[in-house]
């Protein structure tokens, strides 16, 4: 369900960072390459292998990957030798190429790269082949991807609830969100022209340290700037200004500059032989199976969860315990959490949210503002309505008693990213630091199917701070 919603004003302050994508420069001194350095990020590099090793497996199908292990083979020998000269942490870097006429390639966290067929095929040696890998190889090694996230995710600070975002501040939460899926309008693939312009040092630093001209990445960038080939790659990567003259101005802070450089192989021109004897590449979103497969998105909507298990396990937080089915996962921490189960997440935009399963959270009421239930609960309910026009009430079921405590029941409906409308049970109770918050949502027409396991978790909620 898509909704986000912020409780008033969010109602207790949170540190705020702004996450500039800080670099440190040393100054202009000949000899002296330019360092940089990841910018602000909640996730921690391990995190960034864990995220983009998600994301991998779900780009690789739906995707048109060529799958010819000599083209693999070759791009992970280049690519890795490449990525041997990056600085900051060493990822596990792996390289495919997708069989996509389009002249494009992207990076995702952790080190998973894809260079499209038409980017190779555009390429006239394998130093602007290089170049484009470095480049790529930037963006990993300076953490863009989790860096336009981590923004994100601060300048959102949403209230997890009813199917929004998942998370709040846990990165376990996040990451499941982010990996959910593949999109190539992915936050994690939106890069600003800071960013470019980052990469393309970093890539600068990397040819001229393997031995490849670097003028050769920029004149390549130049040579796709030039009519409409490079139409697909610069849809993501934003072109910088003066691009040559930046390269130029790294190389000689780098240091002597000889052209005496290998910047062809006799290998890089057999793997275009072998792609010119290949069948043609299909065009960037013509890529379908010979049965007419839907695309991924129409398949999602499709997917169903597996029914809830009769079998519970326990989660336990500072601020209650509750039983809930062991074939659900639990995303979140102590104040905003869910429980959904496998298939229960779908893409809706640039956002992951929750069309399966059962969210709480803590809205926190600040200092001194006066509010009993019905009050908190009507001013969450006018905030959720504001921004979800489609949501509406079905039924007021009035009080209700959850571990002893009095709480307030209703029904909505509104859409379901899975596809038709969808059921929002809510359940408000007022503790000491706030007001709980629980959501119940499912399918309209599966509601039945998950409303004795709705039941049987708000019968188990137990609050441990009384």
């Amino acid at each position: 369900m898509a909704i986000h919603a912020r409780f008033g004003k969010r109602l207790a302050s949170r540190a705020v960072f702004v996450g500039m994508g800080i670099l440190m420069s040393l100054p202009f001194v000949y000899g002296q390459r330019t360092v940089l350095k990841p910018g602000f990020n909640l996730f921690s590099p391990q995190q960034d292998v864990e995220l983009g090793r998600n994301v991998a497996q779900d780009a690789e199908k739906q995707l048109p990957m060529l799958n010819n292990s000599r083209v693999d083979d070759y791009l992970n020998r280049l690519g890795k030798r490449l990525a041997a000269y990056a600085p900051g942490d060493k990822y596990p870097y792996q390289f495919r190429c997708v069989n996509d006429s389009s002249i494009n390639a992207f990076a995702l966290p952790g080190g998973f790269l894809y260079i499209h067929r038409g980017l190779i095929e555009a390429a006239d040696n394998e130093a602007e082949l290089a170049g484009v890998i470095g480049h790529e190889i930037g963006h990993v090694a300076l953490r863009h991807g989790t860096n336009q996230a981590s923004k994100a995710q601060v300048y959102q600070a949403p209230l997890a609830i009813l199917g929004g975002v998942l998370g709040g501040d846990s990165m376990g939460a996040y990451l499941a969100q982010l990996g959910a899926s593949f999109a190539v309008n992915s936050v994690l693939l939106k890069y600003s022209r800071d960013a470019e312009r980052q990469a393309d040092l970093i890539g600068t630093q990397i040819l001229f340290d393997a031995n490849y001209d670097p003028l050769y990445m920029a004149s390549f960038f130049e040579k796709l700037n030039t009519g409409s080939r490079g139409t697909d790659f610069f849809s993501s990567h934003p072109n910088p200004d003066n691009r040559i003259d930046h390269v130029r101005a790294e190389i000689a802070r780098i240091g002597s500059y000889s052209r005496q450089r290998v910047n062809d192989t006799r290998e890089f021109r057999d793997i275009k032989r072998l792609l010119d004897s290949l069948p043609p590449a299909p065009k960037q979103g013509q890529a379908q199976t010979s049965s007419g497969e839907r695309s991924p998105q129409s398949r999602q909507q499709e997917a169903r969860p597996p029914v809830p298990s009769t079998k519970l396990r326990s989660f336990y937080s500072e601020y209650l315990k509750l039983r809930y089915p062991e074939n659900w996962k639990v995303f979140g921490h102590e104040m905003e959490f869910t429980l959904t189960p496998e298939g229960g997440i779908f893409r809706n935009g640039d956002d992951s949210v929750i069309a399966y399963g059962v969210s709480v959270s803590l809205v926190e009421i600040p200092a001194g503002a006066e509010t009993d239930l019905n009050d908190a609960t009507d001013r969450l309910m006018e905030s959720l309505r504001q921004s979800n026009p489609a949501m509406r009430l079905i039924r007021d079921q009035g009080r209700l008693r959850v571990d002893g405590k009095t709480g307030l029941s209703r029904i909505y409906e509104n859409e379901s990213p899975a596809g038709g409308r969808e059921i929002d049970w809510i359940v408000t109770v007022m503790r000491p630091k706030g007001l709980m918050v629980f959501v119940f949502v499912a399918p309209e027409r599966y509601f039945g199917e998950y409303e004795r396991a709705f039941e049987k978790v708000l019968d188990s909620v137990d609050f441990t701070n009384r």
